[in-house]
């Protein structure tokens, strides 16, 4: 059995686990649209916080692997500790690629307004890429991983909120609207709104090209720290 095929067992080893990871975007898929914003139905403006708790969730497996000494094995086991990563990565990647690809085809076969699905799936995929890559940085920084998930969940709150997931943008003191640009969410809120709005094709690659920008940043500086 590879590393990727035994994290996605082990992601999924058990009911609560099952739940977590696949109900909330079936749910999801059923929460109403607001009256006036957000413009997209609720479960899809807010996905992208589900995204980055997911993230975290996963990713702290590998913390876990750290704490127990499992890492330490690893390091003089006949598997690098790329290899080793990289496959954790891809397992939790494919497990948010199925939770985007349920939320948005589940919609469009109920017939929820969603605008642009196509473009919506791979502004999903695409955050999901970002909010791995950031929870593997944010989690190198850790070794207690309910101390990683506690802090975590406000830092999530906070930059949804700039970001202009919670909110629209618009109603952030002019300095905080100035910040907000240098947040994933940002450009995840402003992807929803080129998908609702329509735009020229650049401003989406722009988008998308940030977004995997941040990815590599966030990749960079979590597996620069070896995990043992």
């Amino acid at each position: 059995m590879t590393v990727f095929h035994f994290v996605l067992k082990r992601s999924i080893a058990n009911k609560t686990s099952l739940l977590i990871l696949f109900l909330f975007p079936v749910v999801a898929i059923f929460l109403p649209s607001g009256e006036y914003w957000p413009h997209l139905p609720y479960g899809y403006q807010y996905f992208g916080i589900f995204i980055l708790f997911i993230s975290l969730k996963l990713s702290g497996l590998i913390l876990e692997d750290r704490m127990r000494g499992i890492a330490k094995k690893v390091s003089i086991a006949p598997i690098s500790h790329f290899s080793y990563l990289a496959q954790n990565l891809l397992a939790y990647f494919f497990i948010l690629i199925l939770q985007c690809l349920i939320l948005v085809y589940g919609g469009v076969l109920i017939g929820k307004e969603l605008y642009q699905p196509f473009w919506l799936l791979i502004l999903f995929i695409t955050f999901s890429m970002a909010s791995i890559a950031f929870a593997l940085m944010w989690i190198s920084f850790f070794r207690n991983k309910e101390i990683s998930m506690l802090i975590f969940m406000s830092i999530i709150s906070i930059i949804a909120l700039i970001g202009g997931v919670l909110i629209p943008i618009e109603l952030l003191p002019e300095l905080l609207q100035k910040i907000a640009i240098i947040l994933p969410t940002f450009w995840l809120a402003w992807g929803i709104d080129w998908i609702v709005f329509g735009g020229e094709l650049k401003e989406f690659l722009l988008v998308n090209g940030m977004l995997i920008l941040y990815m590599f940043l966030f990749l960079i500086t979590g597996s620069a720290k070896k995990l043992h």
